[in-house]
C-alpha cells in the first residue's frame, strides 16, 4: 500500500541546509497500523508528511499502491489525496465559522461529492450525533478531535495519517479518541500511520518504527514495544 525508497528531505534554515530524512526505506501493508515514534526533531512528522503526499522529498520515491505519487501532476496528486487519504492533526484544523457537520462536509465539497447523510453518519459513528450543528468553539477538545476524525473518514479513505492525534488532549480523552480511531480503522480495514511522542499508544499498532536522526533506528512489533 505504501512504499518509500531512499527518501531524503532537507530544509534551508538561515541559508544552511539541514537534513531531516536521510535515506528512508520502508513498506507498509494494506490494513497495517504503524506508529512512528522518536525524539523531538528526529524527523517522524516530516516522514509522515512525505508519505502522505504533503511534502515532496528531495530525493527518492513514495509509492501508493503501484503509483509513484510525486511523479503525478499536481491535479492528480490532489485528487488522490482527497479520494484515498484522510488526515488527522494535533490541532484539529476545524473551520471556526462552520458547524461540526459543515466541517465534515468540506472534503466532499472539494471533491464535488458532498453528502450530508454520509457526514451525519460519520459524526454519529464517533459519538457526536447530538452535536452536529455546534460550532467548534462550543465543543470540547476531545469532541473537536472526533469531528476531525469524522472529517478524515467521510470520503472512505484507504489510508489515514494522524499526526499527534492525542497531543492536545488529557489522558482520558486521548484514550477515548484513539479507541474510536482504531475501531473505525479496523471496521474499514484502512491503513493507519500515526506519529506520536507517547510511546504508550504504540501498543495499539502492528509495528512501531523508531525514527532517530532522520533514519529508522528500530522496528518492533507492538508486542515487543
Amino acid at each position: 500500500m505504501i512504499k518509500a525508497t531512499n527518501v531524503h528531505r532537507s530544509y534551508f534554515l538561515a541559508k544552511k541546509e539541514v537534513s531531516v530524512l536521510r535515506g528512508i526505506n520502508l513498506e507498509i501493508k494494506a490494513g497495517e497500523k504503524i506508529f512512528l515514534c522518536g525524539p523531538s526533531g528526529a524527523g517522524k512528522t516530516t516522514l509522515m508528511y512525505t508519505l502522505a503526499g504533503l511534502e515532496r522529498p528531495n530525493d527518492g520515491e513514495v509509492f501508493l499502491g503501484e503509483t509513484s505519487f510525486y511523479k503525478l501532476s499536481s491535479g492528480a496528486q490532489a485528487n488522490l489525496r482527497n479520494d484515498k487519504i484522510g488526515y488527522i492533526f494535533q490541532s484539529y484544523f476545524l473551520l471556526p465559522e462552520l458547524t461540526a457537520i459543515e466541517n465534515v462536509l468540506v472534503p466532499g465539497m472539494i471533491g464535488g461529492k458532498s453528502d450530508r447523510e454520509k457526514a451525519k453518519a460519520a459524526l454519529t459513528r464517533v459519538g457526536l450525533a447530538e452535536r452536529i450543528d455546534h460550532l467548534p468553539a462550543e465543543l470540547s477538545g476531545g469532541e473537536q478531535q472526533r469531528v476531525a476524525i469524522a472529517r478524515a473518514l467521510v470520503n472512505d479513505p484507504s489510508i489515514i495519517f494522524a499526526d499527534e492525534p492525542t497531543g492536545n488532549l488529557d489522558s482520558r480523552n486521548g484514550e477515548e479518541v484513539m479507541k474510536i480511531l482504531l475501531e473505525v480503522v479496523a471496521e474499514r480495514n484502512a491503513t493507519l500511520v500515526v506519529v506520536t511522542h507517547d510511546t504508550s499508544l504504540s501498543r495499539h499498532g502492528d509495528r512501531v518504527l523508531t525514527i532517530k536522526d532522520g533514519k529508522i533506528a528500530d522496528e518492533l512489533s507492538a508486542v515487543e514495544a
